[in-house]
């Protein structure tokens, strides 16, 4: 171990390799307020820097601008390769393990999902959704631009009246609604999350929208749908299930239907996720890369189109993390205290930097079983 003082000189070397100086007044400049911090860096990694955010040991005058700098000049992966044996424990983990199945599949989503529609109600919106919106069409609100990504999915799909859809892992609906609402579909909607089934049945009341509460393993259907519109499930899939998933959504969808699968994704192949997001953000998530979701695509679905619209996600990031931040102080401050201020505030502003830096993406893929007859005509 380093003593403190060459702890610092380290950090403060690695830092300044992404232009982030100590106690500078720049955007992506940090005030370190407790000492212990460098050495717990240098110990632990990622989960260390995350934990000692939220303990207040340290602070940046702008967290996104701070990754984005971070993530560009590659130093989670110099400051990585010094943890080489923790790693590899938590690669190992992954590989003799499935975190996604069974019961684990359920406690995951409601580790996440349940934490309360007091909290996620302001921050999202009146659309509720909590996946990228889509902001291309010239949108000023989260709100609008979240209307325009329900649209962009309807219209990818080809949604007409009286077409059954599956929704599966569904949020609080927002989706599910929009379609029954405006384009007279009949959906059947699913999530383990007991407050996201309250919301939506609390929301739909009029709309040819079912929620059910189960798990895709779990769900099992006699009907074959005409759509299934996938957005924001694959990451909660887990790779060792990818293939099962996509089997089992070939096996409900129509010879002639079409499936939208709308995922973030990350630029590299692995089994697991950053230690910390998973300790305290989402449980058991895992980010797919192209490779992976190719290889499970092989033989199952025909790719018809693949788009990134990625770049998006930071602007949707930074207005949910605006919404919150407006509507902390009227929130049950025993519920959510300051740590789970600064941890909620981490997460949002970390992910943002980490899109800007283009390490995630976030993908639209439209897939058919047989091929679209006359070919599939791509929309942005």
């Amino acid at each position: 171990m380093s003593t403190g003082h060459e702890s610092k000189k380290l950090v403060s070397k690695l830092l300044a390799m992404a232009d982030v100086k100590i106690n500078g007044t720049r955007p992506q400049d940090i005030k370190v307020n407790n000492e212990e911090f460098y050495n717990l860096v240098l110990a632990r990694g990622s989960i260390a820097i995350g934990e000692t955010y939220m303990e207040g040991a340290w602070q940046a005058n702008k967290l996104d601008v701070l990754f984005d700098k971070v993530l560009r000049a590659g130093l989670e992966d110099k400051v990585q390769s010094t943890l080489k044996l923790q790693m590899a424990k938590i690669a190992l983990t992954a590989r003799l393990t499935n975190a996604q199945m069974g019961k684990r599949s359920y406690k995951n989503a409601q580790a996440h999902y349940d934490i309360g529609n007091d909290l996620y109600e302001p921050m999202l919106g009146k659309t509720m959704a909590y996946t990228c919106a889509y902001w291309q069409w010239g949108a000023k609100t989260l709100d609008q631009a979240q209307t325009d990504k329900f649209e962009l999915v309807c219209k990818k799909l080809g949604l007409k009246k009286g077409m059954k859809v599956l929704d599966p892992g569904c949020g609080w609906g927002g989706l599910a609604m929009y379609m029954a609402k405006n384009y007279g579909c009949e959906v059947v909607c699913f999530t383990p999350a007991h407050e996201q089934i309250t919301y939506i049945k609390a929301h739909a009341k009029g709309a040819k929208v079912k929620a059910i509460t189960t798990t895709w393993q779990d769900y099992n259907s006699t009907t074959k749908f005409d759509r299934i519109a996938s957005i924001g499930m694959m990451e909660h899939v887990g790779p060792k299930n990818y293939r099962a998933y996509l089997a089992k959504m070939s096996l409900i969808l129509k010879d002639d239907g079409l499936m939208i699968l709308h995922t973030i994704g990350r630029n590299h192949s692995a089994l697991h996720e950053d230690p910390w997001t998973d300790k305290y953000i989402f449980p058991g998530a895992v980010l797919p890369s192209v490779k992976q979701l190719a290889s499970a695509l092989e033989g199952t679905f025909i790719l018809e189109d693949w788009h990134n619209m990625g770049i998006n996600y930071d602007k949707t990031l930074l207005a949910w993390h605006s919404n919150f931040k407006k509507s902390y102080p009227g929130l049950n401050h025993d519920k959510y205290d300051k740590r789970f201020y600064l941890m909620w505030e981490y997460y949002l502003l970390v992910c943002a930097g980490a899109f800007r830096a283009r390490r995630n993406q976030l993908w639209q893929i439209v897939l058919s079983k047989n091929g679209a007859v006359g070919g599939y005509k791509s929309i942005r």
